[in-house]
C-alpha cells in the first residue's frame, strides 16, 4: 500500500469557515523526509482548537488550512529513519503537536517536554522552517507527519475512543498526572464537555478520593455522576457555592474557554497548598482577580499544554488498562462541516469523530 502524491481534506478558506463552510479539495503535504510516515485516517476527533483556528480566534489563521489534530490511522508509507520506530501497516494516533528541534542541547525536548519546546509545530496551522510548509490536519484521507509524534495505539482501544484521546484526553490526563491526582487527592474539573468529561472519567480511573465536576447548570449532573463523579456544583444555580465548597479540593483542573469564569472563586474552593490548573484556551483574557485569592490560600495558579508522545503513550496504555470509554458520536467524515457546527453550539455529548468508512471498514474498525 502507498499514499498518493496529494492527499484531499476538508479545506477552510477563511474565519466563516466554522460556520460550515469547510470545501473538500486537494492538497499537496510537506514535502516527505526519512523521518516522515504518511498515515491512512480511519478517524479524527473534531476539537474546540479547531473552531478558534478556523475563525482565527487565537490570532490569523494561514488559510487554506485543513484542522483536526486528534487523528488515529494506518502507516502506508515509511521514511528509512521511521522505520527504526514504525512500520507500514501500525495502527497510530498523532495529537496537536507534529514537530519539536529535538535537539539535545534544547532543555525541553532533552526532558521530555517536547510541547514547550520553542520549535513547537502544529499538527495544522504550523510552519515548519526547514520546508516554509504550513502543517494540515486530519480532517482529510491522509496525513504526513514527522514519526517521533506518531504513537502506537493499543489493541483493545478503538480507533474512535483513541483519537479524542489524542488532544482531549491528554490534555487533561497530563495536569492530573503531574500535579498528584490519585488515591486520597479530592479534585474538581471545571467544565463538563469534551475535555471535561475525559477529567472525570481519568480522575475516578486514577482512585481520586473525591472527583467534584463543576458546571454553571445541572442539566449535565446525570451524565457527570455516571463518568464517576461524586460530587456536582452548579454555579449559575447553586447558592453560596464557593462557601459552601471553601477549601474542599486538592486540585482544580479548568478545561473551560470562555473568559467569562469566576476565577477568584474557583481558588476559593482549594485547600491551603492546592492547586488550579488551566487548560481551556479563551480567546480572549482570563478575568483578573485579587492578589489575595492566591496568597489567602497558599495556592498556586498554573498551566498545561497537552502532552509529550510519552505521556501520550502512557495515557493511552491507562485508558486501556482501566478500561476507559469516552462519550463519543461518529459521524461519517463527508459530514465534517455538520460536526463542526454542532460542536460549536456545544451540542456534542461529548466528543464528535468523524470516520472515513471505507477505510474504517476496509480495516474491520
Amino acid at each position: 500500500m502507498t499514499s498518493p502524491e496529494t492527499f484531499n481534506g476538508w479545506l477552510g478558506h477563511d474565519s466563516k469557515s466554522v460556520q460550515g463552510n469547510l470545501r473538500w479539495e486537494s492538497f499537496a503535504p510537506k514535502p516527505f523526509a526519512e523521518t516522515d510516515v504518511d498515515i491512512k485516517i480511519s478517524h479524527c476527533g473534531i476539537c474546540g482548537s479547531d473552531l478558534h483556528t478556523l475563525r482565527s480566534g487565537w490570532g490569523p489563521t494561514h488559510y487554506p488550512i485543513c484542522v483536526g489534530h486528534e487523528i488515529v490511522g494506518h502507516v502506508v508509507r515509511v521514511g528509512n529513519v521511521a522505520s527504526s520506530r514504525l512500520q507500514i501497516g501500525d495502527r497510530v494516533g498523532v495529537g496537536a503537536q507534529a514537530f519539536s528541534c529535538q535537539k539535545e542541547d534544547c532543555d525541553e525536548c532533552s526532558s521530555g517536554l517536547q510541547q514547550y519546546c520553542k520549535g513547537f509545530v502544529g499538527t495544522y496551522n504550523g510552519k515548519y522552517e526547514d520546508s516554509g510548509y504550513w502543517s494540515m490536519g486530519g480532517y482529510a484521507d491522509h496525513a504526513r507527519v514527522p514519526a517521533a509524534f506518531a504513537v502506537k495505539i493499543p489493541k483493545t482501544l478503538k480507533s474512535e475512543d483513541a483519537a479524542p484521546m489524542m488532544c482531549g484526553g491528554i490534555t487533561v490526563y497530563a495536569p492530573l498526572k503531574n500535579n498528584g491526582a490519585g488515591p486520597g487527592k479530592r479534585v474538581g474539573i471545571v467544565g463538563l464537555g469534551g475535555l471535561g468529561h475525559f477529567g472525570v472519567l481519568f480522575a475516578k480511573a486514577l482512585g481520586c478520593e473525591q472527583v467534584v465536576a463543576i458546571s454553571r447548570g445541572r442539566n449535565k449532573e446525570k451524565d457527570a455522576r455516571a463518568m464517576g463523579a461524586t460530587e456536582y456544583i452548579a454555579t449559575a444555580e447553586d447558592e453560596n457555592w464557593d462557601k459552601k465548597h471553601a477549601k474542599s479540593l486538592d486540585l482544580i483542573v479548568s478545561t473551560v474557554s470562555s473568559p467569562d469564569l469566576p476565577l477568584a472563586e474557583y481558588l476559593s474552593l482549594l485547600r491551603t497548598n492546592g492547586q488550579f490548573i488551566q487548560v481551556g484556551a479563551p480567546e480572549d483574557k482570563l478575568p483578573a482577580f485579587a492578589a489575595f485569592a492566591l496568597i489567602g490560600q497558599g495556592c498556586k495558579l498554573g498551566g498545561s499544554l497537552i502532552g509529550s508522545p510519552k505521556e501520550i503513550e502512557d495515557m493511552l496504555a491507562f485508558a486501556a488498562e482501566k478500561g476507559i470509554k469516552p462519550w463519543v458520536q461518529t459521524q461519517p467524515m463527508e459530514e465534517a462541516n455538520k460536526g463542526v457546527v454542532e460542536m460549536d453550539k456545544g451540542s456534542a455529548r461529548y466528543r464528535i469523530v468523524l470516520v472515513n468508512e471505507e477505510e474504517a471498514k476496509a480495516r474491520g474498525l
